[in-house]
């Protein structure tokens, strides 16, 4: 990812983080001439104490130069995560920590972590790499969101199915939560990999074949572990409520866990058991 890149892709970010803040949250009156939601570019700056043409520079993508206590300074006034700290921090700061790319183009989940995810019966659980690429799921992943059989290696991506996939759109009751979820731990591997040029290829492509992939982007959060509860419409079982658990795998290659949980208090877990026996 080039410096303007880089540039580009903090300005959308900023932006849509103060778009989410309410002034009474931060202490401002509301006012009267509010056009969009959140703080105003001035605002911001004052609550992080530089000026405000500064800030303004910087929310543009302008090429100035950024200091790691302004930056932190702007983070705590945005109110930003931990997560998304980092992506502002590695996007602004080209001198900031390298992380290097791991050696495996192709990465393998071991037998015991492949043994872990397919006792699982009824958590569905995905194995993806830091690109969102597919490396492994249990049967009941299977059951639930798709046959990952029957799609070729080279387009089980994960951002690409649930943008292209019908089955997909269907099966989320809220399929733009459902969405951001994934997108949330793509955006954090995207501020870390910063000069992987695969990911900014991704992003064009994925603008060029859906239209509403850009609006739900730039909305989207950054997580390396996001949490949420998803309600599914399943075709077979119906309604199934699920809690959604990231976990890191260590090792050579970076990857992840995605656990789909049954909600307690809820009838999910027999459900998965029916579908499963079904098999």
């Amino acid at each position: 990812m080039n410096r303007q890149t880089r540039l580009q892709a903090l300005s959308a970010f900023l932006k849509q983080a103060r778009s989410r803040i309410s002034p009474a949250s931060v202490g401002l009156p509301e006012g009267i001439r509010r056009r969009t939601p959140g703080l105003r570019r001035e605002e911001v700056a004052q609550l992080a104490g530089v000026s405000s043409t500064w800030y303004t520079w910087l929310e543009q993508g302008r090429d100035i130069k950024v200091s790691a206590f302004v930056l932190e300074c702007i983070a705590t006034a945005l109110q930003l995560t931990e997560d998304e700290r980092k992506y502002v921090f590695s996007l602004a700061l080209e001198s900031g920590p390298v992380v290097r790319l791991p050696k495996e183009d192709n990465p393998q989940i071991s037998p015991s972590l492949r043994r872990i995810i397919q006792d699982l019966k009824c958590c569905p659980a995905i194995i993806s790499d830091r690109r969102s690429h597919i490396v492994g799921w249990n049967e009941a992943a299977a059951h639930v969101f798709i046959d990952f059989d029957q799609i070729p290696p080279e387009q089980r991506n994960l951002i690409r199915l649930v943008f292209s996939r019908r089955e997909l759109r269907r099966l989320a009751v809220n399929w733009e939560q459902f969405t951001n979820g994934f997108l949330a731990m793509f955006r954090a591997y995207y501020g870390q990999y910063v000069d992987d040029e695969w990911y900014e290829q991704f992003l064009q492509e994925m603008r060029e074949e859906h239209p509403d992939f850009q609006r739900i982007w730039e909305k989207s959060d950054v997580s390396f572990a996001p949490e949420m509860l998803l309600e599914f419409r399943h075709a077979k079982a119906g309604k199934m409520l699920f809690h959604l658990t990231s976990l890191q795998v260590h090792g050579s290659a970076d990857l992840r866990c995605s656990i789909y949980t049954p909600a307690p208090d809820t009838n999910t877990e027999e459900k998965m058991k029916s579908l499963m026996m079904e098999r």
